[in-house]
């Protein structure tokens, strides 16, 4: 498998755009985040950019930025040029985390969100990152540990598919429990200064509600093919997604993950 297509293989459906938009604040994430990492003038690029919505409101935190996206879907790509045609300082290109055509020294901020759990070589993307950023400026990775998996009360049949699925979808390089491995990723491609973050991303305390129930199953929906052909069957990955959601609308079930962000210095 090459490394292109292990990124693309839930993240190819043209509904996956829609719903990283409708997922994300981006305004509050690019406070929270990024906001104390820019300075006036810095060039931004976002790996794993999808439609945009990040880059679009960076400058309004910091106008005088220039900002690059790049993805590997052409349609993702596509959609956040059409929304970003007013402003002549924010560019999008198709491209692999892997091997990105920007030369190197080339950004003050290179920063990456919910990618890594996707990527087959994680660290030569990684590399890419320190190798595109200039001397002095900073590398940010935030991803996922636990997604799907940590549930309580398990229901054992819920359980053990997941843990089924997610042990497949690792072959295409996938994994659930990319977060926590990100510190030590930091330190083998060559940063310094590394923070490291933690919070709680998915809580799930009792009944799912409404709107972020759509969310789940459009996520499942997007999913079944590729769970579909870990369980060798269509209609048992639809009956595991069925049986997930009415996990998720129980009021005695609590579902959670964390996400890490790990921040860095290129060295001079």
């Amino acid at each position: 498998m090459n490394s292109a297509s292990a990124t693309t293989y839930i993240m190819e459906d043209p509904r996956e755009a829609m719903r990283l938009e409708l997922k994300v604040d981006a305004e509050a994430w690019a406070h929270k985040y990024l906001a104390h990492h820019m300075k006036p003038g810095a060039a931004i690029l976002s790996v794993g950019c999808g439609p945009g919505m990040i880059l679009r409101q960076l400058f309004s935190i910091e106008p005088s930025i220039q900002a690059t996206g790049i993805d590997i879907s052409a349609d993702r790509v596509q959609e956040a040029i059409q929304k970003s045609r007013s402003n002549a300082r924010l560019k999008f290109v198709s491209g692999d985390a892997h091997a990105m055509p920007f030369p190197s020294d080339s950004f003050d901020l290179v920063y990456s969100r919910m990618l890594f759990e996707y990527l087959a070589d994680k660290e030569r993307a990684a590399a890419e990152m320190v190798r595109v950023c200039r001397p002095g400026g900073t590398v940010l990775l935030q991803d996922l540990d636990g997604q799907l998996l940590w549930n309580y009360p398990e229901d054992p049949t819920v359980q053990k598919v997941a843990e089924k699925v997610v042990a497949g979808l690792a072959k295409t390089g996938f994994d659930a429990f990319v977060g926590r491995k990100l510190f030590s990723l930091a330190h083998r491609v060559g940063l310094r200064n590394i923070a490291v973050q933690v919070e709680c991303y998915h809580l799930i305390a009792g009944e799912i509600e409404p709107e972020i129930l759509k969310q789940w199953e459009l996520k499942l929906e997007i999913a079944l093919p590729q769970i579909a052909r870990v369980l060798g069957d269509h209609g048992a990955a639809k009956e595991h997604a069925k049986r997930f959601l009415e996990y998720l609308r129980r009021p005695d079930t609590l579902t959670y993950s964390n996400v890490f962000t790990v921040t860095g210095k290129k060295p001079w």
